[in-house]
C-alpha cells in the first residue's frame, strides 16, 4: 500500500464515522432520478487500498455516464472530481490525486466522477463533438451539474442525510470545470480546488495551440524543433537563471524574471525563431495579443511529452492531437471541412469565429460574487513549468478576480518547477503526490483556517529529495540563506 494511502486510512479510522440507516446499496437501483438511470448498484468489499463501499453507476441522458462510491463508514462529506482533456471515460479507478476519487473515498467521502458527457477513446479524442451541440454543452458544463445533482440525491437516499460539506476538485479541463461550478452553481460546493485550469479553451487550445503548431512548421509542414532540442534549451535556461533565487535546484522560482535570450543558443536561425514565437503570446497580423500567456521559461524539461515529441515517438500531444481535434470538432459553431488542418488556422479571422463556443466552454468570468456570498472557498494552483496550460492565463485571471470580486475567499498557489497537474514526476518539480490541497481546503471551510502556504515535498524513486513551502500568491518562498535548502524550515514566505 502506498504511504499516503496508509496515512489516510489511519486518519479516517481515527475520525468518527456516521452509521448508515438509509437505503441498502441494491435499493439505489430502483430510485427514480430526473433525466437519469441507475444502471448498477452493488456492494464492493474492502481491499488493501479501498474501504468497503456501495458502487453506483448511471447514465444521465443522453450520454453522461457517472460513478458514485458510497463508503460504509461515511465522513458526512461529498466529493466530486472533474476529468481531463476531452474526457470520454469514467476515471473511477484512476490512481491519480487529481481528476480522481479513490483518494477521497479512502478518507470516507461519498465520491463521484463522470465522463464529461460522452464516450471517447481517450482524452484527446474529440470526434464525439462532430456537429453535436448537445454533446458540446454537456462537456462544457451540464455533465458536472447533472452528475452533482444525481450523486447528491443518491447519497441522501443511502445515508438518509445530506452531506455536511461538499467539495469539488479538478485539474486542467477539471480545473475549468471547477471554476465553472463556482460560476454557474455557487451553492453546490463549499470548497473548490481548481488546478491548472484551462479557463479559455478557444483561446488556449484553439488560437494558442495553432500558434505553437504553425510556428514550428517548415515549408513542408514538418516540425522544425526536434525532440533532442528540448534538452539543449532546458540546459541553457537553467544556466542562465537557476541560481537567481540563491539555490541551484534545477528549476526556476520566478520564470518572469529570467532574462534568457534564445539567440544565445548554438542552434540554426529557424529554430531560434520558433523559440522566440513560443516564448511570446500569439498575435494577429496587426500585432494584437490574442491570448494573455506564453510557454513559460523553465518548462523545457516537460516539452518532449507536450510540445516537441519524444525521440522515436508519435509526436507531441499539443500540436498533433489536442489542438487539431479541438479545432476540427469543437471550436467553431459549424465544423470546418474534413480537409481542414491546423495549418489553415487564420489568426485574423478564426478567433472571432470561435466566440460563440467560448460562451459554452469558458469559465474565466471573474465575477464569482455569488459563490463568495454563499460562503464558498476557492483554492487555485498552477505549476509554473506547465507546458500545456500556460500559467500566465491563471495569473491574468487572478488579477481580474481581485478587481471584480476580491480574493478574500480565494487563494492561488503558483508552484515552481511543477509540470501540468504534476503529471510528470521525473522533472525538477514536485509531482501530484507532493502536496495536499484537499486537506488545505477542508481546514479552510470547516475550521476557518485560510491557507497562507502549502507544504510541498519532492520525491524521486521513493526517496525524499527536498521539502519547502509554496506561498499564497503574490508571496513567494525565499531561501533564508542559512541551513540546508532541502529542508522546509530554511524557507520563508514574503
Amino acid at each position: 500500500m502506498r504511504p499516503w494511502i496508509i496515512a489516510l486510512v489511519c486518519a479516517v479510522s481515527a475520525a468518527p464515522a456516521l452509521a448508515r440507516d438509509g437505503s441498502a446499496c441494491a435499493d439505489l437501483a430502483d430510485i427514480a432520478l430526473p433525466n437519469a438511470d441507475v444502471t448498477l448498484a452493488q456492494p464492493a468489499a474492502a481491499t488493501d487500498s479501498l474501504p468497503a463501499h456501495c458502487r453506483v453507476q448511471g447514465t444521465i441522458w443522453p450520454a453522461t455516464r457517472f460513478e458514485l462510491r458510497l463508503p460504509d463508514e461515511w465522513n458526512a462529506k461529498f466529493y466530486m472530481a472533474g476529468c481531463g482533456g476531452f474526457c470520454g471515460q469514467v476515471p473511477a479507478d484512476s490512481p491519480d490525486r487529481f481528476n480522481a476519487i479513490n483518494h477521497a473515498l479512502v478518507r470516507g467521502y461519498a465520491a463521484a466522477t463522470m465522463n464529461g458527457g460522452h464516450w471517447g477513446t481517450g482524452a484527446t479524442d474529440a470526434r464525439w463533438a462532430a456537429a453535436d451541440p448537445v454533446a458540446e454543452a454537456d462537456w462544457g458544463y451540464r455533465a458536472v451539474e447533472e452528475t452533482t445533482a444525481a450523486a447528491k440525491s443518491l447519497t441522501r437516499a443511502f445515508y438518509a442525510a445530506d452531506p455536511d460539506y461538499s467539495y469539488f476538485q479538478g485539474c486542467s479541463t477539471g480545473g475549468r470545470m471547477a471554476n465553472m461550478a463556482a460560476l454557474r452553481r455557487p451553492q453546490d460546493f463549499d470548497g473548490i480546488i481548481s488546478g491548472a485550469p484551462a479557463l479559455d479553451y478557444p483561446g488556449l487550445v484553439g488560437t494558442h495551440f495553432a500558434w505553437l503548431a504553425q510556428s514550428n512548421m517548415d515549408g513542408d509542414g514538418a516540425p522544425i524543433l526536434e525532440p533532442e532540442d528540448a534538452k539543449v534549451v532546458a540546459d541553457a535556461v537553467l544556466a542562465a537563471c537557476d541560481a537567481d533565487d540563491g539555490v541551484e535546484d534545477g528549476m526556476l522560482s520566478d520564470p518572469a524574471s529570467c532574462a534568457f535570450d534564445p539567440s544565445m543558443l548554438d542552434l540554426p536561425p529557424e529554430k531560434i525563431a520558433v523559440l522566440r514565437d513560443w516564448y511570446a503570446p500569439p498575435r494577429n497580423s496587426a500585432g494584437e495579443v490574442l491570448y494573455p500567456a506564453s510557454v513559460p521559461l523553465g518548462s523545457e524539461p516537460y516539452w518532449p511529452l507536450w510540445l516537441t515529441g519524444l525521440p522515436g515517438g508519435d509526436g507531441a500531444l499539443v500540436p498533433n492531437a489536442f489542438g487539431p481535434n479541438f479545432l476540427r470538432y469543437m471550436a467553431f459553431p459549424t465544423d470546418p471541412p474534413a480537409e481542414w488542418s491546423i495549418a489553415d488556422f487564420d489568426f485574423d479571422a478564426d478567433p472571432a469565429r470561435m466566440a460563440p463556443m467560448a460562451g459554452i466552454y469558458n469559465s474565466d468570468d471573474p465575477d464569482l460574487s455569488a459563490f463568495r456570498t454563499a460562503g464558498g472557498k476557492l483554492l487555485m494552483y498552477h505549476g509554473m513549468a506547465d507546458a500545456i496550460v500556460f500559467p500566465g492565463k491563471t495569473l491574468d485571471y487572478w488579477e481580474q478576480l481581485a478587481e471584480t470580486t476580491g480574493t478574500d475567499f480565494a487563494r492561488l498557489f503558483m508552484i515552481p518547477g511543477m509540470d501540468h497537474c504534476g503529471i510528470q514526476g521525473t522533472g525538477p518539480g514536485i509531482d501530484q503526490a507532493g502536496f495536499d490541497p484537499l486537506t488545505a481546503i477542508e481546514d479552510w471551510v470547516e475550521r476557518g483556517l485560510a491557507p497562507d502556504r502549502l507544504a510541498t515535498t519532492k520525491t524521486l524513486n521513493g526517496e525524499e529529495q527536498w521539502s519547502r513551502p509554496v506561498c499564497a500568491h503574490p508571496a513567494r518562498a525565499r531561501f533564508d540563506g542559512e541551513g540546508d535548502w532541502r529542508r522546509a524550515e530554511s524557507w520563508s514566505c514574503d
